[in-house]
C-alpha cells in the first residue's frame, strides 16, 4: 500500500506560480512511477505531468508544456510540480498518483494509488 499526501495548493493571480508537493510512504519510492492529474469543476480528470521512477524521463500535457515542471527526490520520497505562468484555466483539484513501474505513465487507469488532492485557484 502507498499513501500519498499533496500540499502546496492555494490561490494565486494569473501569471503567478505555485509549487505542489506530494509525499509518499508505504513502499520504496524509487520503485514508483509518479504523475499529476487535475480535475476542474464539471470536467473529467485529466493528465498533467508524469515522471518515471528514476526521474530521468518526464511527459507533459500539451496544455502545460513549457509552464509546468515535474521532478522527484528519491531520498525525500517526494514529487514536485512547479507551476509557472498560471492561467485561470489551470484552476482545478490537483492529485498525485503512483504505481509500480519503470515507465512514464500517462493514463489514469495505469495508476494504482491516488492522493486526496489539493485545490489550485487562479484569479484573473
Amino acid at each position: 500500500q502507498v499513501q500519498l499526501v499533496e500540499s502546496g495548493g492555494g490561490l494565486v493571480q494569473a501569471g503567478g506560480s505555485l509549487t505542489l508537493s506530494c509525499a509518499a510512504s508505504g513502499r520504496t519510492f524509487s520503485s514508483l512511477a509518479m504523475g499529476w492529474f487535475r480535475q476542474a469543476p464539471g470536467k473529467e480528470r485529466e493528465f498533467v505531468a508524469a515522471i518515471n521512477r528514476s526521474g530521468g524521463s518526464t511527459y507533459y500535457a500539451d496544455s502545460v508544456k513549457g509552464r509546468f515542471t515535474i521532478s522527484r527526490d528519491n531520498v525525500k520520497n517526494t514529487v514536485v510540480l512547479q507551476m509557472n505562468s498560471l492561467k485561470p484555466g489551470d484552476k482545478a483539484v490537483y492529485s498525485c498518483a503512483a504505481s509500480s513501474s519503470s515507465y512514464v505513465l500517462i493514463l489514469e487507469k495505469q495508476y494504482r494509488y491516488w492522493g486526496q488532492g489539493t485545490q489550485v485557484t487562479v484569479s484573473s
